[in-house]
This record gives C-alpha cells, sequence and structure tokens, in this order.
C-alpha cells in the first residue's frame, strides 16, 4: 500500500488525516491495517515511533463508523488499554484525531484524577474508550461501566501490559469481555516467555514484525561513558553546558533518583521537571506540557513514564542509570529520532552496571560508542571507574543475584556542592563496545 486511499477507508478519516499530514503509511500501518479491517486477530511488533497506534485506530474507527449503532449506557465499543497515563492519553487523542469529522465518541480513564468526572463521562456510553488496567477495574467494580458490548480489544505496548504489573489486572478484564471479538497486540518488544502468554489471548493471530524484535531507532547514535556513581551529576550537568542538548530526557530507576537529579539540576541552573508515579496527575500535566511548550529543556522520568512521552523535537535521551529490564533501553531511546528524525543516546554505566549493558548490547545486536570522561570534569569527580571486581556476584557467579547498582545513594561529596557553571563536554565523541550476560528481574 503506497496511500492511505488504497485501504478503502472512509472519506471522513482520509481528510482528517490530510489535515494531521499524513501521506503514506508506515511499514507496520501498511502490513497490519489490511488484517485489523478483515477482522482478524493481530500481534504486531514494531519500533516504537513508527506509528503503531494509527496502525489499529484508522481501522478501529472504520469498523465502528461503517455499522453505527446506539450505545447502551456505561457500556464501549472498543477498549484499548495501555500501562500508563502519558500513553493513554496519547492514544485518546490520536483517535480524537483521526476520527474528528466521525460522530463517534472517544473517553480515557486512567489513575490520579477524580473518579466522578470519569463515571459522568461513561454514563451515557462511548464509542472508544482508552483506559489504564487499575482505574477500568475500580469503575467496573463500582457499576459505571460493563464491558458485554466490547466489539474489539486493543493491547497497546503488550510486554508491558503481560508483565508482573499487569497480567492479574488482565486476566480479570478479559474474563469480562465477550467470546465473540477481535483483539489486537502492539509492542515494540515481545520477550519470548511474554509472547506465550499473549497467545492465550488470540485466535489464530496473524503476527507481523516490520523490525527484528527489540532492534532501537536506526537514526538515534547510542553512546556509553564509564562512571563511577559519584561522578554522575557533574557528568550530567557539565554534559547540559553543550547548547546542542536542546530538549533532554534523563531517565532514572527510581522516583526518588529522579528527583535528586532535578534539584542538582535546579542548584546549576537547568531548567528541569520530573514525572514519575509519585507526582500528581495535574504535576505529570503541568511537566510534559512545560516540557512539549520548551519552558523545561530537561525533563527526567522513571521507566513507567518512557512508553507514554511523545514529544517532538526531543534531540537527546541520557541514561543517567540503566535499565535492569534491557528492553526498557529499547523504549526509553526510541523517545528520540521519531518521525523519520536523528537523535543522539547517552548512557552512564557504573561498575555495577555493566552486566545491564551487557545485556542490553545483547538484545539489540548493537555495541554501544564508548565515550571518554569529560578531562575537564571536577578534579573529585574524575577518579576512573575500575575493572569489576572478582567479588561482585556478577562477575563471576551469574546464578546468585548482583546487588543493585547503588544509583539511590550518592555517599561521596558533590564537587563545589553542585553549584556553579557546569563544565563543558563535547558530546560526539566516539570509541568502541562491550559484550553480555543477564541479571534477575528487579523491580524499579
Amino acid at each position: 500500500m503506497t496511500n492511505f486511499s488504497d485501504f478503502g477507508l472512509a472519506t471522513p478519516i482520509l481528510r482528517a488525516l490530510a489535515a494531521e499530514g499524513y501521506e503514506t503509511p508506515t511499514p507496520i500501518q501498511a502490513q497490519a491495517i489490511p488484517h485489523v479491517l478483515a477482522g482478524r486477530d493481530l500481534c504486531g511488533i514494531a519500533q516504537t515511533g513508527t506509528g503503531k497506534t494509527a496502525a489499529f485506530a484508522l481501522p478501529i474507527l472504520q469498523r465502528l463508523s461503517s455499522a453505527a449503532m446506539r450505545r447502551a449506557p456505561r457500556t464501549c465499543r472498543a477498549l484499548v488499554l495501555s500501562p500508563t497515563r502519558e500513553l493513554s492519553s496519547q492514544i485518546a487523542d490520536s483517535f480524537r484525531a483521526y476520527g474528528r469529522q466521525l460522530r463517534l465518541s472517544t473517553a480515557v480513564v486512567f489513575g490520579g484524577v477524580s473518579l466522578f468526572s470519569q463515571q459522568r463521562l461513561l454514563a451515557p456510553g462511548v464509542d472508544i474508550l482508552v483506559a489504564t488496567p487499575g482505574r477500568l477495574l475500580d469503575l467496573i467494580e463500582r457499576r459505571d461501566l460493563s464491558l458485554g458490548d466490547v466489539e474489539v480489544l486493543v493491547l497497546d505496548e503488550a510486554d508491558r501490559m503481560l508483565d508482573l504489573g499487569f497480567i492479574h489486572a488482565l486476566r480479570r478484564i478479559v474474563k469480562l469481555l465477550p467470546r465473540e471479538r477481535q483483539t489486537l497486540l502492539f509492542s515494540a518488544t515481545m520477550p519470548r516467555a511474554i509472547a506465550s502468554l499473549a497467545e492465550d489471548y488470540l485466535d489464530d493471530p496473524v503476527k507481523v514484525a516490520v523490525a527484528p524484535v527489540a532492534t532501537t531507532a536506526e537514526r538515534v547514535e547510542q553512546k556509553v561513558v564509564f562512571a563511577v556513581p559519584a561522578q554522575k551529576r557533574d557528568l550530567l550537568s557539565n554534559l547540559l553546558a553543550d547548547p546542542d542538548l536542546e530538549r533532554v530526557l534523563v531517565f532514572t530507576r527510581t522516583k526518588h533518583g529522579a528527583d535528586r537529579v532535578v534539584r542538582h539540576l535546579d542548584d546549576c541552573g537547568v531548567a528541569a521537571a520530573a514525572i514519575h508515579g509519585n507526582k500528581s496527575q495535574p504535576q505529570r500535566e503541568r511537566a510534559l506540557a512545560g516540557f512539549r511548550a520548551g519552558r523545561t529543556r530537561v525533563l527526567v522520568a522513571t521507566d513507567i513514564a518512557s512508553r507514554g512521552i511523545d514529544v517532538e523535537g526531543v534531540s537527546h535521551v541520557i541514561n543517567f542509570e540503566l535499565p535492569n529490564v534491557p528492553e526498557d533501553y529499547v523504549h526509553r531511546i526510541g523517545r528520540t529520532a521519531r518521525a523519520g528524525a536523528a537523535g543522539i543516546a547517552i548512557s552512564f554505566c557504573s561498575d555495577d552496571e555493566r552486566p545491564y549493558l551487557r545485556d542490553i548490547e545483547k538484545l539489540t545486536r548493537l555495541k554501544l560508542s564508548v565515550v571518554p570522561l569529560p578531562a575537564d570534569l571536577p578534579a573529585a569527580s574524575r577518579a576512573e571507574p575500575s575493572e569489576p571486581r572478582r567479588e561482585h556476584p556478577g562477575a563471576h557467579a551469574p546464578n546468585r543475584p548482583a546487588p543493585r547498582p547503588n544509583g539511590n545513594r550518592n555517599t561521596a561529596p558533590r564537587p563545589n556542592g553542585g553549584r556553579g557553571k557546569p563544565h563543558r563536554w563535547n558530546a560526539r565523541q566516539g570509541g568502541a563496545g562491550v559484550g553480555s550476560s543477564r541479571l534477575p528481574f528487579v523491580q524499579p
């Protein structure tokens, strides 16, 4: 398919796509949309930022608009489940944009906001409901929603949706759905163990993969710099002295770690905000709005937000701490180089994070370029990271759990109290990479 009109989509949908500037389908859209329009169950794997939302939203809009029917109160016809509030909002916005000329209603529900407003929203029934699992179950238990009329179920970011934190909620939700339905799973990654669980929800599915599982965006230049934990904050401010880092996403493993990074950047005069699970929904929305509008140069996030941040023009992604789940790395760096643009991802790696780096390189089949520590880093922070010691469990006993990297506590003194003018570092240096191993999963 070389044009959206080749799919046989309704004229109002085509007009909305033209208004959005969509001209030709992406590979995932070209391969998935015909199968979804035909009513098949589908498992779609594609890199983040390649148009997965439109791949399921367009055929759902086509299906619902061509078979218009009166909605029953407190019901929905299409249900889209996603793991985060931000991603849910983003998906709902896409449905509204593509269906702006259709007489279809779209609602989004998630935690952190008033239940009353969502109860009122669902009272007359809606055509398309986008939800996070927890809040959806809250509404069902209060009898504010019934899933008996659902025609299409979508699990977006299916690997996360079927991960440990969501599988029990999903099983409860699926039991409430009609047996006769269409089910669609979309994700950038699909680990083998999770894929076997996904098969339980699909009936004779079509499998579409437009890129190798867990590959990272081709236009992302990926680098790593080895540093001890005490160096990382000074290294970050040093890096941000470069004006080429225009709009930067920084990822940490923990919520408290994200807050500490924001305080450090504020001390250095860098406009920054944090977004994570401890923030209220209004706080998360303000932080994201400021970052999107350019008022905030740096957004510091945890992995819970990595799949819902869709902001144009993110020039750099910095992994202040490497994720202990390698698939999360793919989603993190997928926040840059979106829609054909180029981007740079820089990871800070301490000695005890080297096993995580090896897992990432094994999963992505890519060696990250090594960048040396900047020569002008403050003297107290210039100590080079050592090679992993023999007594480190991950170095010689892979069957024993390795200690969690010390990204949460920084006991070393901060040069100049963390204040003062940051030192410049040219982020476009290059180098060579490292090898591979696996650690047990640790919940962030």
